[in-house]
């Protein structure tokens, strides 16, 4: 049974694997979070839109979504929270989401506070920078795709605009939007 001494707020940095600069968030989230409810923080927080499949890789097991139909060794998101895997300051797990596109964040606990039951969990304090469109192939894609929305002269230009919906800033992150996203999944 859950104490509310044993409850904390974790401070977690998520950072999306070679990104470079780095594409990251800082969130506050509630140590008993299950990994189910994780992973939707992770979407709104990032930016994602939870079209694809994913998975927390930690101490070489696999959580997600178990498939009834297909023997698995995935255990079940939902019966897991966060605090049981992340014990420690700087304790690291995997988040993986589109397995096509394979892409990897790192999240870290920076810091284990007190809980403060007046506190609205989760929330996101810091990031920077915009997360990928979906489906553009991976680190490598995003990165095709930049060079080639950054130079009018590139063959692809137009076409990776025309993707993307005309414009797309790399640099673009929003504190406040993501926070509604949240409260609004919160509710």
């Amino acid at each position: 049974m859950e104490t509310k001494t044993s409850r904390k707020t974790y401070q977690i940095k998520v950072t999306l694997k070679g990104s470079k600069p780095p594409i990251w968030r800082r969130l506050l989230v509630a140590s008993s979070i299950t990994l189910s409810n994780f992973h939707h923080v992770l979407q709104f927080a990032m930016g994602w839109t939870n079209s694809h499949m994913h998975q927390f890789v930690a101490g070489g097991r696999f959580y997600g979504e178990p498939d009834r139909d297909f023997e698995s060794h995935v255990v079940d998101e939902g019966n897991v929270r966060l605090d049981r895997l992340l014990k420690r300051e700087n304790d690291a797990i995997t988040y993986e989401y589109d397995f096509g596109d394979g892409w990897e964040h790192k999240i870290e606990l920076e810091k284990i506070q007190p809980f403060d039951p007046e506190a609205s969990l989760p929330v996101c304090v810091a990031g920077r920078l915009a997360c990928p469109p979906e489906d553009v192939g991976g680190i490598w894609g995003y990165q095709d795709l930049l060079r080639a929305v950054q130079d009018p002269s590139h063959a692809e230009y137009s076409e990776y605009l025309e993707w993307v919906g005309g414009e797309f800033d790399p640099r673009y992150f929003n504190l406040k939007e993501v926070n509604e996203l949240l409260s609004e999944y919160c509710r």
